[in-house]
C-alpha cells in the first residue's frame, strides 16, 4: 500500500497513524508515477485537483486553464490528499468510505 500526500499535511498524517503498514511518499519530493496519475485522473476526473488549496489562489488564470495532469505534474501540491494505492485500486481522500473499504475503523 502506498500513500501519496504531503508531510505536512493533518489528513495525509492521520491517514499514516491509521495505516502504519503504508508506505508514504511525500509528492513534494517524489511525484506520483504518471501510470498512477492518469488513473486518478480517470477514476476521480472531478475531485483528484484541488481548487479550494493556497497552491490553487496562487495560479493566474492562464495557468489555471491548463490540463488538470499538467498542473498536478507541475504543481503536486494541488492534488486532493491523500491518495491511496493499494491492491490495484486507488482511494482518495480520508473519508468514512475509504476508511471503510480499506477496513479501518
Amino acid at each position: 500500500m502506498k500513500l501519496y500526500g504531503l508531510k505536512a499535511c493533518d489528513t495525509c498524517r492521520k491517514a499514516l497513524k491509521s495505516l502504519p503498514e503504508a508506505e508514504f511518499v511525500d509528492v513534494r519530493k517524489t511525484p506520483v508515477p504518471t501510470a498512477i496519475m492518469k488513473q486518478a485522473f480517470a477514476q476521480f476526473p472531478d475531485k483528484l485537483l484541488n481548487n479550494r488549496s493556497t497552491t490553487w489562489r496562487e495560479l493566474t488564470a492562464e495557468q489555471r486553464e491548463k490540463p488538470p495532469l499538467e498542473l498536478l505534474e507541475s504543481h503536486p501540491t494541488l492534488m486532493k490528499r491523500p491518495l491511496i494505492a493499494h491492491e490495484g485500486r486507488l482511494y482518495l481522500g480520508w473519508t468514512s468510505e475509504v476508511k471503510s473499504a480499506l477496513g479501518v475503523s
